[in-house]
């Protein structure tokens, strides 16, 4: 099954013979038209200036003159009511009822996979990407700054991707606790709530450490003995992570994320070492006078350029273990590429790394790609500065408890805490996701929880209002229903952005910015929330009633498929 629309309108408006082109070659200059308020827009525009960019032609005739010359040897026929010109463009109007007919059946036939068996997608080839992201440290807490990370790798899903985890941010991190937990660690403490009491632990070693440089020093040596595969130090780090794993497994529950694989940075202390022969066998690694390792990625000497790889007792470093995973992930998974969610600030770090896997020979490093985003702050709850994940999502689900309380409207639920959650999380979601990735941002509490204008919550609210309609109305409605009665300037609007839903998502997986299919998704809305008004159901003719609920309910459909995508479950109630 394909979204027919634009090879349905080429046979017809002769598009194809009048250029000597074939359909597909004119699939992406043909666009649906935004909708406006203040006007009727048609449905398709042809971009004349996409089609002379693919011509041979160098003398660039006027775009204009162009346009108006297309326009007159096409001719209207069943499918094409209307053809008229625009800046650059030649646009086309479908036929009402054809076009109203064509786009509910296609939402409703493909369900989930509506906009994704574009023909806009059919010449992508499937891929094997791995993502590696979220990446918080072992033994310690789950810190809010790795919220975003989490959320943007868990939008992956749009370009069915395959999600990795990496669970240890830093090696160093783990030593100076496991050094710490010898000294100040209760056995009982750590099976009944381990991660707090390795919190506990990790803030009273670092005060200590501070007047005491022996616990730096044993922490150091205890790094050492974890790298030689001391049995000991392994078992304790063992313990650690699997402790870690299942508090982070909970956690991720709330969030709704899933992962196929847990691989943490150290799982790769054995293979950096063996990324250290091969650079030197190379002879890329340089020694220094201080006993380190390093890679010159300039040739000269730019200390811009230098990577150190490893330390003056032979230990590696976070880019040695890099490298290492890299190449065992291409040897376990031989993937087209992989992506890294992370913040900005290691965006030296990830080029550096890119390019000494060029070096060393691997062809496929052009494969790998570093996503950067920018920084949230002014994240606090009302106890004050924000450390944890969790007392975020308590915060979100205690907030939004109070604002459905408050409303009297709000429907009795059957897992209210569950629904307000779920509603939290969309707002936060929303909110991150409506710019770009790489901006930072000033979190708002107030702003993130409006249900009026473009936030999650209003999301979350005409989804719920939509489902709504279907169980009061649907028994009786959803079996036919006559185009004829959809005709009225709310019913065309939403038809007609309802078009465009392929070409966001085709628009959002190429620059991999999620933004696109969230401002989609609140014009949708806000079109919906109108069209409420006006397009009654209640006390209307069966025929008008059965056309309007199948409308809103490929709306619902639609608005459930992109939050979804950006990682958000819909609720049917609030």
């Amino acid at each position: 099954l394909e979204f027919t629309f634009r090879k349905s309108l080429l046979p017809g408006s002769t598009l194809s013979r009048v250029l000597d082109l074939p359909p597909e070659n004119l699939i992406k200059s043909i666009s649906a038209v935004p909708i406006s308020r203040k006007e009727e827009v048609a449905d398709f525009q042809l971009s004349v200036d996409s089609l002379l960019e693919n011509n041979n032609d160098h003398s660039r005739p006027d775009i204009q003159v162009q346009a108006t010359r297309l326009a007159e040897k096409l001719k209207c026929d069943t499918v094409v009511s209307e053809i008229s010109t625009g800046r650059g463009t030649v646009n086309f109007k479908i036929n009402r009822e054809l076009l109203t007919k064509t786009v509910l059946q296609q939402v409703i036939s493909d369900g989930s996979k509506y906009g994704l068996k574009s023909e806009l997608f059919s010449g992508l080839p499937q891929k094997k990407i791995v993502v590696e992201f979220s990446s918080p440290n072992v033994a310690k807490k789950f810190h809010v700054g790795h919220l975003r990370s989490t959320i943007i790798g868990k939008y992956w899903p749009l370009l069915f991707l395959f999600p990795f985890f990496r669970y240890s941010g830093h090696l160093s991190t783990f030593c100076l606790l496991g050094t710490g937990f010898q000294l100040f660690g209760y056995e009982e403490k750590l099976q009944s709530n381990p991660l707090q009491h390795l919190f506990e632990v990790y803030v009273q070693v670092n005060k200590e450490a501070a007047d005491d440089k022996n616990i730096a020093k044993s922490a150091h040596e205890f790094f050492q003995r974890l790298e030689l595969g001391d049995t000991q130090a392994l078992a304790l780090w063992q313990k650690f992570r699997d402790l870690s794993v299942e508090e982070y497994v909970r956690i991720y529950k709330r969030l709704g994320v899933h992962f196929d694989e847990y691989s943490g940075e150290s799982f790769y202390r054995e293979k950096s070492q063996e990324v250290l022969k091969l650079l030197d066998s190379k002879g890329l690694l340089q020694k220094t006078v201080r006993g380190t390792a390093i890679v010159d990625l300039s040739g000269n000497g730019d200390p811009s350029s230098i990577c150190t790889v490893m330390r003056s007792d032979g230990t590696s470093l976070y880019a040695t273990r890099d490298l290492a995973a890299a190449i065992d992930r291409m040897d376990k998974y031989n993937f087209d590429a992989m992506i890294y969610v992370t913040d900005k600030g290691q965006k030296k770090h990830f080029q550096q790394v890119f390019q000494m896997l060029q070096i060393m020979g691997y062809d496929w490093a052009e494969r790998c790609q570093h996503v950067p985003f920018g920084v949230v702050q002014g994240m606090k709850t009302r106890r004050g500065n924000v450390t944890f994940l969790e007392d975020v999502l308590n915060e979100i689900r205690s907030r939004m408890l109070q604002n459905m309380a408050s409303i009297k409207t709000t429907r009795e639920l059957e897992n209210p805490q569950e629904t307000a959650e779920r509603v939290g999380l969309a707002a936060l979601i929303i909110q991150d996701f409506r710019g770009l990735l790489l901006s930072d941002s000033q979190f708002s509490w107030d702003r993130v929880f409006q249900s009026r204008g473009d936030t999650g919550v209003f999301l979350q609210y005409t989804h719920a209002r939509l489902h709504s309609l279907e169980e009061t109305f649907g028994c009786g409605y959803l079996n036919d229903f006559n185009t004829a009665c959809l005709q009225e300037p709310q019913s065309v609007s939403i038809l007609q952005h309802l078009l465009r839903f392929d070409e966001v998502l085709y628009r959002s997986s190429q620059d991999l910015q999620p933004r696109h299919i969230v401002s989609y998704l609140l014009t949708l809305s806000h079109l919906a929330a109108m069209a409420h008004k006006t397009l009654l159901i209640k006390d209307s003719p069966p025929d008008v009633a059965g056309a309007r609920l199948h409308l809103f309910r490929a709306v619902r459909s639609v608005l459930a498929n992109g939050m979804k995508l950006l990682g958000i479950i819909p609720v049917c109630r609030m």
